[in-house]
């Protein structure tokens, strides 16, 4: 119950990671504000009780401000924030990059956070404590583990989580990220679809030090650790939760 008496903000709950983090949080007592564009994916999230869902792009600001003054209409304070709302985009070399495709991805996997550590943040100081944890990616630390554009926002969101966790700390307020390794989640679904119809899925997740793909709620306990005061003294660092990947050079053949 590490959550107890706690008010949460959780984006991208309607699926995937997301999702998970938002119902171990809820199981260890938060009131949980879920947060999705997709409001079919909020419906079943969790159970009754005292939570709210709300459908928000995070990469507008005014309706990230809305959700923030609703979470604060509400319970009148914010706790912890779980910045995990985000999209994908192709793997072509970037000589065939569309830059609309950046406009968007940067606009949810790294504006969208952004907005949320703003909004969330301020009501953080003013109260003197809150925790933000944002999902980056082991794409943000090396190259190959997406597509240009994905791989940049996440780089982004690993140093946005420093300086904003230089910017907030003497407030009490720490910034942490998780950089999760493949985790099989409705975004990487294409990827997991291709390797089983192709007989390969003994292959997914072979090249982590673990030799296989995570979970959802693996990446949710990374999570929900450092948005908790077991992590109090945790802030500005960047996790990776992927099975090893990022341990070697990891590089094809390398691994039997």
């Amino acid at each position: 119950m590490r959550y107890e008496g706690k008010v949460a903000i959780v984006t991208g709950a309607g699926s995937g990671i997301g999702r998970a983090t938002a119902q171990r949080m809820a199981r260890e007592g938060a009131k949980v504000c879920l947060v999705d564009v997709n409001e079919a994916g909020l419906a079943d999230s969790l159970p009754e009780g005292d939570h709210i869902t709300m459908t928000c792009d995070v990469s507008d600001e005014a309706q990230v401000k809305g959700v923030v003054d609703a979470v604060m209409a509400k319970w009148g304070r914010i706790d912890a924030v779980a910045n995990n709302a985000g999209i994908a985009c192709s793997k072509e070399p970037i000589t065939g990059n569309d830059m609309a495709t950046w406009t968007k991805v940067l606009g949810v996997n790294l504006i969208g956070v952004a907005h949320f550590i703003k909004h969330a943040g301020q009501v953080m100081c003013d109260q003197g404590s809150g925790a933000i944890v944002n999902t980056a990616s082991v794409a943000g630390i090396r190259s190959g583990a997406g597509g240009n554009a994905y791989s940049a926002s996440k780089a982004g969101v690993i140093n946005l989580t420093m300086t904003a966790a230089c910017d907030l700390g003497g407030h009490n307020v720490r910034v942490n990220a998780v950089c999760p390794g493949l985790i099989e989640t409705g975004m990487t679904k294409p990827v997991f679809d291709y390797a089983r119809d192709a007989g390969k899925e003994d292959r997914l997740g072979s090249r982590c030090e673990l030799r296989r793909y995570g979970r959802p709620e693996e990446i949710a306990a990374a999570i929900c650790f450092l948005a908790s005061d077991d992590a109090s003294y945790i802030t500005g660092q960047a996790l990776p939760v992927d099975g090893g990947n990022t341990a070697s050079l990891n590089l094809p053949g390398m691994k039997v």
